[in-house]
Order: structure tokens, then sequence, then C-alpha cells
């Protein structure tokens, strides 16, 4: 079951990755084709040289059309996307002042307690985001440019969530069991302190 697990939160790391690259090669192609269009409509190439902007603008040089509605579905996407990996590594910013003192046992279910703490929250909001995949899937509402149905971003990030809620369960209760036995099995403390 550890590799398993480990497997789901690896892929739907390294696909929200992809989907973040993606994201940010878009968006620097969007910037450049819109700096590229104001130079071209601008009075220099407009009037010196009309006809060479007039047919680069021809091309379609310009920013990418829906470069806003898939930079909001994609991001939602890969932050659900990550969360996966980081419950699995233990990879959330934790600050230990005040647990430092305490002895091995003792921060052991402390870890354990805020993973089952974690893991209703990620259940809640994956419950939350069915349901507003639900409302527009049910009233049919679409993205301004692109007119794709909203609720594609909402699969998509609940397909994540999903995979996140899995990981989530498996890594409370193993660290339920590392806290009763007093053994590692997950790696931990791997995150921002």
């Amino acid at each position: 079951m550890y590799r398993l697990t480990q497997f789901l939160a690896v892929v739907t790391a390294l696909i929200g990755g992809l989907v973040l690259l993606t994201l940010v090669l878009m968006t620097t192609a969007s910037i450049i084709g819109r700096f590229i269009n104001g130079m071209l409509h601008g009075d220099f190439f407009q009037g010196a040289l009309n006809t060479l902007a007039q047919a680069v603008l021809d091309l379609g040089i310009g920013e990418i059309n829906g470069n806003y509605e898939l930079l909001e579905a994609g991001v939602a996407f890969a932050i659900f996307s990550f969360l996966p990996i980081c419950q699995f590594y233990g990879s959330h910013a934790s600050v230990d002042v005040f647990t430092a003192f305490l002895s091995r046992r003792t921060n052991r279910w402390i870890i354990a307690f805020w993973e089952v703490i974690l893991t209703a929250v990620t259940f809640l909001i994956i419950w939350r985001l069915y349901e507003g995949m639900q409302r527009y899937i049910g009233n049919g509402e679409t993205t301004l440019f692109l007119q794709f149905p909203v609720w594609w971003a909402y699969a998509a990030s609940f397909v994540s969530g999903v995979v996140a809620c899995i990981v989530a369960i498996y890594c409370a209760v193993i660290r339920i069991i590392e806290a009763v036995r007093g053994v590692s099995i997950l790696p931990r403390e791997q995150g921002a302190h």
C-alpha cells in the first residue's frame, strides 16, 4: 500500500507540474505576443513600416485568447495536484517552536492528531468542490472567451482532490500507527520550518 500511495502522489504531482509548466509557457507567450502587438500598432511601425506591421499582425500576433481562463483553471488543478505529495512526504509547513522541547513520542501523537485534522479538512474541501461542480453542471455556465463549461475545471481539480483524499486517509492511519508503535514509516518533516 505504501508504494501505491507514493505512486499516486508522485504521478499526480508530475501531472500538476506539467500543467503548471504549460501555463507558465502559455502566459509568457501571451505577454510577448501582447507586447509585439502593441509595438506593431505603435506610431513607428504604423507609419514607416505599415505593410510589414500589417503582415505580421495578420498572422495573429497578440495575446492568447482565453489566457486568463486557462490560467485560472490550470492553477486550481495544479494546487490540488500537489496536495497528495505534500501530504505523503510531510512537506506542509510546520512550526515546532513549542513542540521542539517535547519527547519524540509526544511529537508523534501531535503529528498524528494534525494528520487526522488535515484529512478531515481535505475531505471537507473536496466535498464542497464536488458540490460546486454539480452546481455548474446544472446551470451550464461557460467561460467568457473560450466558452468551455466551467465544471471542467472543477472536475479536473476534483480528480486530483480524490487522490489527495486517498493519500490523506493512508497518511492519517500510518501516522496513528507510528504514534502507537513508536516507529517511523512515512517520511516526515521535510517541509518548511
